[in-house]
């Protein structure tokens, strides 16, 4: 996936999830964060951010913030939006005979339903921006629709579904994703649960540049 247009700008703060403050080439603005999540070892004051205008002339912010360097100089995608699209782009290119995208499962939409034959699939999408020593963790912040999104994929796999969770890697670099246990323990509990019922986990790795996300040909893990 990429973008309309991206503008680079330095972090200044971050007074809320929604909103931060930057600095375009001297002038301060406020733009929004197009990530929920705490992303606190990535927005940093003075670190470099990247910016994609909205052509949406009610907005009240003129910017989302959509890329950070981080102090080791990997440049991660953090738009919670783009792993899905990513996912969608990578689906489209495999073999399946239908894609359906947020499909009502039990008392959850699942990301995506696909068929192929006669074979049925969900797959759920998480984002990863977290990195740690070379290692992916999910998630950021604690997150109960996550585990809900796992427990109704274990469901659905006991009942004949393949079912996938599919981690889209938001950096260059990383193979895999581990729970992050230290900051939801529950997760991770809920992860190994899911994956005994049946649901494989699938790791979509990417590369990232300030304009676009883009997944890598044949560079997929499957555990």
């Amino acid at each position: 996936m990429e973008y309309s247009n991206i503008t680079k700008a330095t972090f200044i703060e971050r007074p809320n999830r929604f909103i931060a403050r930057v600095s375009i080439d001297g002038n301060i603005e406020t733009v929004h964060v197009k990530n929920t999540g705490r992303c606190r070892e990535l927005l940093i004051k003075g670190c470099e951010v990247y910016l994609t205008k909205s052509d949406n002339p009610e907005r009240k912010t003129t910017y989302d913030l959509v890329a950070v360097k981080k102090d080791n100089g990997l440049l991660i995608n953090i738009d919670s939006q783009a792993p899905n699209k990513v996912a969608a782009e990578w689906l489209e290119a495999q073999s399946f005979d239908r894609i359906v995208p947020e499909f009502t499962y039990g008392n959850s939409r699942i990301d995506f339903y696909m068929e192929n034959g006669g074979d049925r699939y969900l797959m759920e999408v998480k984002g990863c921006t977290l990195e740690q020593e070379g290692i992916g963790y999910f998630p950021d912040a604690p997150t109960i629709r996550g585990v809900k999104h796992l427990r109704e994929l274990a469901d659905a796999s006991q009942k004949g579904f393949k079912t996938y969770l599919a981690f889209v890697i938001q950096m260059d670099g990383i193979d895999e994703v581990r729970p992050n246990i230290k900051t939801h323990p529950e997760f991770g509990e809920a992860l190994s649960y899911a994956k005994d019922m049946g649901v494989r986990v699938l790791f979509i790795k990417c590369h990232v540049e300030p304009i676009s996300l883009t997944y890598k040909d044949l560079e997929c893990g499957i555990i």
